[in-house]
């Protein structure tokens, strides 16, 4: 029995499967409508599934640490409300998903969704999950640094709504841990390490909506072009971890606390930054279930 784009449509009304799932279950059915829903079932794409539109932007942020100290991953893994992120399976999982994220030294979500866990793809632990608990899990960010001296993290304990992971060159723990905790607290969060990373277009750019603010017209343009250069520094300096004042001391810069070590790569993940509510078009959808 053959199938048609309507089809595919209505099996994904009746038990919210993905569109590639659900052309897939008609396949193996030969058509038939009833049969797919059985087929989805078994599979546990149905239940689990129904809950993949839904936005996920709550959840934990988890960091975790190699034996020695020379690696460190942080992950966020979403769920649809703050009271799921307290449940101890969905805790459980975030700080195993972490554990294997650091253990592997995987530093991209592709490879994490498809790495093994309790002997299935994280992937699959995650629908698993969904259907368990009742509402999307989402296994959203990975991220990996590695140190020539030693790794810290630091994850904020009210909401665990943010966390860092951070390089340092020189084996000192406690500067380390200071600036893990430094970069979770600083507002503006850090860009860049030093001011050689920021690319010239963006100080082009910054300059160049600084040069049209209301406040500098009629200014001689010599004069317009040494405050565009004062506020210019001042914005991205802000922005440039060596620069910034040091959170327990704000009148010491980063630079000056360190003092020769060396910040090699951080990582800082907000909980739910970047994540919009979508619009669904499922007649593109089905469209493009049907020519795959």
């Amino acid at each position: 029995m053959s199938f048609t784009a309507k089809d595919v449509a209505q099996l994904r009304q009746m038990t919210g499967a993905g569109m590639m799932d659900c052309k897939k279950a008609l396949t193996e059915v030969g058509g038939d409508l009833d049969e797919a829903v059985n087929f989805l079932r078994q599979k546990g794409m149905a239940s689990a599934a129904k809950k993949a539109g839904n936005i996920a932007a709550e959840g934990l942020i988890r960091a975790a640490v190699s034996a020695d100290k020379k690696t460190a991953a942080v992950v966020e893994v979403n769920s649809q409300t703050d009271f799921v992120a307290k449940n101890e399976d969905f805790i459980a999982f975030v700080e195993a998903v972490a554990q294997t994220a650091v253990d592997n030294k995987i530093s991209n979500i592709e490879t994490l969704l498809e790495t093994q866990l309790n002997s299935k793809s994280i992937k699959d632990g995650a629908t698993e999950l969904t259907a368990k608990i009742g509402e999307k899990i989402d296994v959203r960010r990975v991220a990996l640094v590695e140190a020539t001296g030693i790794v810290a993290q630091y994850v904020h304990p009210v909401g665990s709504k943010v966390g860092v992971v951070v390089a340092l060159s020189a084996d000192d723990a406690q500067k380390a841990s200071d600036m893990a905790m430094h970069i979770a607290a600083s507002n503006p969060a850090p860009e860049y390490i030093t001011k050689d990373e920021i690319n010239p277009e963006t100080i082009a750019r910054e300059k160049e909506i600084e040069s049209k603010k209301d406040d500098l017209a009629g200014k001689p343009a010599e004069m317009v072009e040494k405050i565009v250069e004062g506020r210019v520094n001042k914005l991205l300096a802000a922005k440039v971890l060596m620069e910034q004042g040091f959170i327990k001391d704000p009148n010491q810069k980063i630079s000056a606390y360190l003092a020769g070590a060396n910040v090699e790569a951080f990582t800082r993940l907000d909980l739910g930054e970047g994540i919009e509510k979508k619009n669904e078009d499922y007649a593109s959808e089905v469209a493009a279930a049907m020519k795959v």
